[in-house]
């Protein structure tokens, strides 16, 4: 096969061939990861309203009281 007015041996092609599945793979785990971090963000926020419309309407703004030496 002649790439570039390269020759390339059927080694060369499976190296080829490697580093590209290899590039497939690494994007599809970045899309993975990107797609958890946006799900991840995206469930603490809404932890953190549903923690925040609970103590307002409790009236408890400052959190729960463990009753130890600090408080």
């Amino acid at each position: 096969m002649n790439l570039f007015g390269t020759e390339l041996g059927s080694s060369q092609i499976m190296a080829l061939v490697g580093l590209v599945a290899t590039l497939i793979l690494w994007l599809f785990v970045l899309r993975g990861e990107r797609s958890y971090a946006r799900w991840f963000r995206a469930w603490e926020a809404d932890r953190k309203a549903r923690r925040e419309a609970q103590n307002g309407a409790t009236g408890n703004d400052d959190g729960p009281s463990h009753g130890g030496p600090w408080g």
